[in-house]
């Protein structure tokens, strides 16, 4: 069960996944042991899945960032899948309900890349596209 100390370590990991644990013990009131015991079991437990890097896209050289909903022709989706996992310029792909099958979002360099990538998809289906203009949060 969380509880309100194990949602201040989230949210504290969520700000910065670089704090130490002694850190965020002095901001929750535990050691740094039992934050890293707290920590541990959130993992076990499934809560926290990874711990990862956030990076700029557009200063890695992909400023084109779109949502790109994808309507299937097809039952078998197990070639689009394959593409997916080959198609770095895509960086996350959830399955849906609704309005289409897929939601992509991807970083690209060019509007000339995003194109390529739009022709690649419709050997899958068509598509919607939608073009992030700012990130707000």
């Amino acid at each position: 069960m969380i509880d309100q100390t194990d949602l201040s370590i989230l949210n504290l990991l969520r700000e910065n996944s670089r704090y130490q644990w002694k850190e965020i013990g002095e901001k929750v009131h535990l050691t740094g042991q039992a934050v890293a015991t707290r920590v541990q079991a959130l993992q076990d437990d499934g809560v926290i899945e990874s711990f990862t890097v956030s990076l700029s896209a557009a200063k890695l050289g992909n400023p084109i960032l779109v949502f790109v909903t994808v309507f299937m022709s097809s039952s078998n989706h197990t070639p689009f899948h394959l593409f997916l996992e080959q198609e770095n310029r895509i960086t996350e792909v959830h399955r849906v309900s609704g309005e289409g099958c897929y939601w992509l979002k991807a970083s690209l360099s060019s509007h000339a890349d995003l194109n390529q990538l739009l022709e690649n998809i419709l050997r899958y289906g068509n598509y919607r596209l939608s073009m992030s203009i700012d990130k707000l949060k």
